[in-house]
């Protein structure tokens, strides 16, 4: 069975009261990568993963999850 990364970037993006532009832009990465990471089309690297984590001021597990 095939593992997959699932996430709840947008709700807590949301709740952060964060635009997937500012959050794009202080992660260092295109707005369309976050909607990507939001849509589940896209996994980030762990480095990624760290500075979304950072930003939003959550664990990375907070964020993303295997299914």
């Amino acid at each position: 069975m095939k593992q997959q990364v699932t996430n709840n970037l947008a709700e807590l993006r949301k709740d952060a009261n964060i635009t997937q532009q500012s959050m794009a832009d202080q992660v260092g990465v295109s707005r369309q990568t976050i909607i990507s990471i939001e849509k589940g089309k896209y996994t980030p690297s762990v480095l990624l993963a760290i500075k979304i984590a950072n930003v939003l001021s959550v664990r990375v597990e907070n964020i993303f999850s295997l299914t």
